[in-house]
């Protein structure tokens, strides 16, 4: 077969792998998926039909996106996350993925070396990968709620290294990257010259005392940070696929080289609905956050009624956790998740997609109604307890 080494290296996908394996099974309860169950607003829908009805959808936007949304993203960058913008800073994009994989297409050549904490999100591996790049991983520190290794990532830069990539709040570990971690991490990369990408998906999604922080916000850094975020993940629009990518002025016209090939412009009518769900108000946001806090608690309580299978740190935000196997059987994390679902239909995601300390872990997603985090635990401790 002619396929690329680049493409025949990356492995299966795990999390796809366990949806495929879970539809061979009847009443699963599914912890796998980092995908809301509530669904959007229906003022986003509502807009998505006006938008249809009045025939604005049917043609492209400009690649860099309809030019009304780009000045709401604007606000709201500035107001939520400090960064000052224009509308020529701003791409959008077929969700942060894509706006991820053109920033590394448009900055990483082949043979470079790409920094990432791990664990990490299994598409940014891979997306390091397709950009001929090479993935440098330096451990986080778990005992510590997966934190930033600052000086192992010091120790990580050669003069191959071009960019650091990460994820805050973090995919899968849950962990919020505090604002002095950021500001040395921005230290090491105005010393080297690098570039920092940032997935900034789960950004309102934090919990107890910690807080989101961009590091675009530094006013020294607008040169070396290219920072991605999501409608997808806010405003549980994951269907949609649109979300938007900051960066500077110089570095959107190279950045929209790789945007246009891998999708021309994102879905007009997603960019509609996009649109009314910044102008609209934002108290849906603070109830998707009220409601995964919640869900966060009821997790953590029906883990620690498990405390010879799983050790874990309680996250500080997304909707998503990375408790650790300590049973024997749980050195091979796929082979545990596999089992878990033949055994007890409960479906979950191992821990060895996400770097290579992720090994030994799984991912569980809060996203879920309550129901289904009860069904999967209660199926669990007759399993585990049998």
């Amino acid at each position: 077969m002619h396929i690329s080494n680049r493409v025949a290296d990356i492995p299966k996908s795990a999390i796809h792998e366990m949806t495929r394996l879970s539809k061979e099974n009847e009443n699963v309860a599914f912890l796998s998926w980092a995908k809301p169950t509530s669904g959007a607003p229906d003022f986003i829908g509502d807009a998505a039909i006006a938008a249809i009805n009045k025939r604005l959808v049917d043609g492209y936007s400009v690649s860099a996106g309809l030019p009304e949304l780009r000045q709401e993203i604007v606000k709201k960058l500035k107001r939520d996350n400090k960064i000052d913008a224009n509308i020529a800073q701003i791409i959008v994009t077929v969700g942060a993925i894509e706006g991820l994989a053109a920033a590394m297409m448009a900055i990483i050549d082949p043979g470079d070396e790409v920094i990432l904490p791990s664990p990490t999100y299994s598409t940014h591996i891979n997306q390091v990968a397709l950009a001929s790049g090479h993935p440098v991983f330096v451990p986080t520190i778990e005992e510590d709620g997966f934190i930033l290794d600052i000086e192992g990532i010091k120790k990580a830069v050669t003069p191959k290294t071009k960019a650091i990539v990460y994820c805050s709040p973090s995919n899968p570990t849950g962990a919020v990257f505090s604002e002095q971690q950021l500001r040395q991490l921005a230290e090491i990369a105005l010393e080297h010259n690098l570039m920092v990408v940032t997935d900034e998906a789960y950004e309102y999604f934090v919990f107890d005392e910690h807080n989101h922080f961009s590091i675009a916000s530094i006013p020294e850094m607008q040169k070396n940070v290219i920072s991605c975020f999501t409608f997808t993940k806010t405003y549980a629009m994951t269907g949609w696929r649109i979300g938007y990518l900051h960066a500077d002025e110089e570095l959107i016209p190279q950045i929209n080289k790789a945007h246009i090939p891998f999708t021309i412009c994102a879905p007009v009518v997603s960019q509609y609905a996009a649109l009314a769900a910044l102008q609209n108000s934002q108290e849906c946001v603070e109830l998707f956050r009220l409601k995964y806090l919640s869900a966060r608690n009821l997790m953590c309580n029906r883990l620690d009624r498990l405390p010879s299978v799983f050790e874990y740190q309680k996250p500080g935000g997304s909707y998503l956790m990375f408790p650790k196997i300590v049973l024997e059987q749980g050195k091979n994390s796929h082979q545990f998740c596999v089992e878990l679902l033949r055994a007890a239909k409960v479906s979950t995601t191992p821990g060895a997609d996400f770097g290579p300390t992720g090994e030994q872990h799984l991912r569980l997603s809060f996203c879920v109604p309550d129901e289904m985090i009860h069904t999967a635990f209660d199926r669990m401790e007759r399993y585990f307890n049998r």
